[in-house]
């Protein structure tokens, strides 16, 4: 499995190291620019803010648009609707795109944006890749939970994404990024993806969605959700039941971010159902993956949800997902009857190049 993750990788990093010593770039992006946006330096673009280097991005764009992030904090709500967009941070910890808008933060429209609405940066073309920077939903949950719930300034819908691939987005790459929440952190919903040496951080359902996608040596981290019986539940997945594969995390771990987070109460998911639609069947797969001891015994956990009636639904993890474990290692590996396993024959289905169904990045 591993040497298969990086046949596929090899071309992906040549081309990255290409890139980064490279001194021409389509757009420049630097926070602190105060000059003429799109005037022409050093042979790039220059823009105060990635929505501008994005709105000169060709319409039918076939090749790669390739911008450059400077380091700093850009505090913007992005939608990438054109193909072939290339982002490069210059710095993962100090290239910072980030907003703070949550289900219930008012839209545009007189409503509410919803979960499907919070993203941070939402993904609804093909041909989509980042490297090297950070992806925030900047609401601050934590002070939002200690509120008590007569507090009229209480969120009382908390849901905020980070990152979103919706209708549209496919064959989107995310290497060497931070991608970082609480609940809902990314929404995996759309099209093939895969991610490589990223750190995830969330609590509630925080990876979650119907895409395809493939997690390669990533850090998935929990957040602490404090005086929570259950403190989080890593995946939410809603994958289409004519799928056959929806997430895959291979030699991945799954880590705390801090140590007040309680042994044992973490699960690794639970079968997401939106709106009850039956035709859902989520699919998850853990292999090769070190597991620290937050992770529970019971591993999995249901869920409800409302139908179109509004009647609350109850979705179990069997029949109603695909939750497998296979050669995971570490104090969270629990071998349980709770903890679906997948044999020696199954498991060789379980590859990348199954995942993304032939597509090589």
């Amino acid at each position: 499995m591993h040497k298969i993750i990086l046949l596929l990788l090899i071309p992906l990093l040549l081309l990255s190291c290409r890139r980064l010593n490279s001194t021409s770039f389509h757009a420049v992006v630097d926070a602190g620019y105060m000059g003429t946006a799109g005037e022409m330096i050093s042979g790039s673009a220059k823009y105060s803010t990635i929505g501008e280097a994005l709105a000169v991005v060709p319409e039918n764009n076939s090749k790669p648009f390739i911008i450059l992030i400077r380091e700093g904090h850009y505090y913007e709500k992005l939608s990438v609707d054109k193909p072939n967009v290339h982002i490069i941070g210059e710095n993962r910890d100090r290239t910072i795109i980030t907003f703070d808008t949550h289900g219930d933060t008012p839209s545009p429209d007189g409503g509410r944006y919803g979960t499907w609405g919070s993203f941070t940066l939402r993904i609804t073309a093909v041909g989509f890749y980042a490297e090297n920077l950070t992806i925030e939903n900047g609401f601050d949950y934590p002070a939002n939970a200690v509120k008590s719930d007569d507090d009229p300034t209480k969120v009382q819908n908390a849901q905020a994404v980070a990152l979103m691939t919706a209708e549209g987005s496919d064959k989107a790459v995310f290497r060497n990024c931070v991608i970082l929440g609480y609940q809902d952190t990314l929404f995996a919903n759309a099209g093939r993806q895969i991610y490589i040496n990223c750190q995830i951080y969330g609590h509630v359902d925080f990876i979650f969605g119907a895409g395809q996608a493939v997690f390669d040596q990533c850090d998935i981290i929990s957040r602490n959700r404090k005086n929570k019986s259950t403190t989080g539940y890593i995946t939410a997945p809603s994958t289409p039941i004519d799928y056959p594969y929806g997430f895959l995390f291979v030699d991945c771990r799954l880590l705390r971010e801090t140590l007040d987070l309680p042994a044992g109460n973490v699960r690794l998911g639970r079968p997401w159902h939106p709106s009850g639609n039956l035709r859902v069947s989520g699919s998850a797969v853990f292999m090769n993956c070190e597991m620290d001891d937050h992770i529970s015994p019971e591993g999995y956990a249901r869920i409800s949800s409302r139908n179109s009636e509004g009647d609350r639904i109850w979705f179990d993890i069997e029949p109603d997902s695909r939750f497998f474990e296979f050669h995971n290692t570490g104090p969270g590996a629990f071998d349980s009857s709770n903890r679906p396993k997948l044999d020696e024959n199954a498991a060789v289905w379980y590859m990348a190049t199954n995942v993304l169904n032939g597509w090589n990045p």
